[in-house]
């Protein structure tokens, strides 16, 4: 009888592991089946969700002068989803305070942008694959938390205007930028430059160009080479001089200059007859000149007198011219 009870313990011991291995893998099997249907349910909400997306985005895309348009100001993006990549024909992106905070890296795939305005945003990054974009001839990612520019923007071989304004930490960019051949327009205000890159100063095309509010404190000895150059801010910097070279400048008729630490102005500017509009204005300069009575003049042109500069900054020289004479003529007496 014992070992009838010890046979019989054995299989009643089989059996029950038998059982528990058959119910383990039946939950296993269930537990498979629940994920791959939850899976499959992620895939068809996901599937909803974009097609949800892609509808409310192509709601905002609207047909310009011939151009499609992606238009969406003061809403809730901090992303732009993969679902975008439907609507491939879009030639501009105007997305303003919608809180954007990446550029994606499908943006590459859209090789019609024309214009790509993104400004006044939280983006931090411009992703390399913004190379691809070779019709882009707008880019502007003013007031944003950009801090580095990747050198594939060179390859926007058709770039003419490119808008970096108000990004704080900006303080260099890639020497690639000087392949930029038809760049005319170039804000680089309100960021941490401590001198004009050598790569801006290769720009063929430059024409207008707005380093106001950095911290410049020199000018380049080859700035003379921005033939083209019509219009120059420089504006709050700390700019101490101005180098003779700035004379040769034969296009520039707009130069802002206010509230620097300027304190003198080359006497060769006197021989810029093309410079129009010319500011001075808070800056400690030697002299202490004021401009002639001018009674006899309109009060317009009292206006330009005060608004331009240009007058005061011809007195100043000749003053200057006069005042270094007669330093000169003492000095020879008493020899």
């Amino acid at each position: 009888m014992t070992g009838v009870a010890a046979c019989f313990g054995s299989v009643s011991s089989i059996k029950a592991l038998w059982e528990t291995r058959i119910k383990k893998s039946k939950e296993d099997l269930q537990k498979q089946r629940d994920l791959r249907d939850k899976a499959a349910v992620g895939r068809l909400t996901g599937a909803w969700e974009d097609r949800i997306t892609l509808a409310k985005l192509k709601e905002r895309v609207y047909t310009e002068e011939g151009r499609l348009i992606l238009r969406i100001e003061k809403e809730e993006w901090k992303t732009l989803p993969p679902a975008l990549v439907q609507i491939i024909q879009l030639q501009e992106w105007q997305l303003h305070r919608v809180g954007l905070q990446k550029i994606p890296h499908f943006i590459g795939s859209f090789e019609n942008l024309i214009v790509l305005d993104l400004s006044r945003n939280a983006i931090t990054e411009i992703p390399k694959e913004i190379g691809k974009l070779t019709r882009l001839r707008e880019l502007l990612v003013s007031y944003n938390r950009v801090n580095s520019v990747p050198e594939e923007l060179g390859c926007c071989e058709n770039l003419e205007k490119l808008e970096l304004a108000m990004n704080r930490n900006l303080d260099e960019l890639p020497s690639q930028l000087g392949n930029l051949k038809k760049l005319f327009h170039l804000d680089l205000s309100m960021n941490q430059f401590t001198e004009i890159p050598d790569c801006v100063v290769s720009l063929p095309a430059l024409e207008w160009l707005d380093m106001g509010s950095n911290q410049i404190q020199r000018l380049p000895d080859d700035l003379h080479r921005m033939d083209k150059l019509h219009t120059l801010w420089l504006q709050r910097n700390e700019l101490e001089y101005l180098p003779d070279n700035i004379s040769r400048m034969r296009s520039l008729d707009t130069l802002v200059l206010s509230s620097n630490r300027l304190r003198d102005i080359p006497g060769l500017m006197e021989g810029m007859s093309n410079l129009r509009f010319v500011n001075f204005r808070d800056n400690p300069l030697t002299l202490e000149v004021s401009l002639p009575d001018a009674n006899a003049a309109l009060g317009e042109e009292d206006d330009d007198r005060e608004m331009f500069g240009r007058d005061f900054m011809h007195h100043y020289i000749n003053e200057s011219r006069k005042r270094g004479y007669a330093v000169l003529n003492v000095h020879c007496v008493h020899r």
